[in-house]
């Protein structure tokens, strides 16, 4: 199940749990829809994949007899940071972003 951070890992703008801007990588890095595509130019600076929407968890536990939605499985209130530089995030998108996410 998706932790669903909280926020953008370099930005750090809030990516609430009903976020439409959030974007994850497959180990679920996650950042706004503005860094994705302006700076991260839709590589992930951690592992070199790429992004998808980040699917949205439902308030409700609509089927009650699974336990289901936010109320039984909150999202994430730890914010997760990027560990990497600037300078380190640009090299590592020049190297890759012209692959497809795909092909990487």
């Amino acid at each position: 199940m998706l932790e669903i951070r909280p926020n953008c890992e370099l930005c750090d703008c809030d990516l609430g749990p009903q976020s439409a801007n959030a974007m994850i990588c497959t180990y679920e890095c996650t950042y706004c829809k503005t860094c994705v595509e302006a700076v991260l130019e839709n590589v992930c600076p951690t592992c070199g994949g790429g992004f998808e929407k980040r699917p949205i968890r439902p308030k409700k536990a609509w089927r009650a007899d699974l336990n289901l939605g936010l109320g039984n499985h909150p999202a994430s209130i730890k914010r997760v940071h990027s560990k990497f530089s600037s300078a380190d995030i640009a090299a590592h998108v020049a190297r890759i972003k012209g692959i497809a996410p795909k092909d990487r």
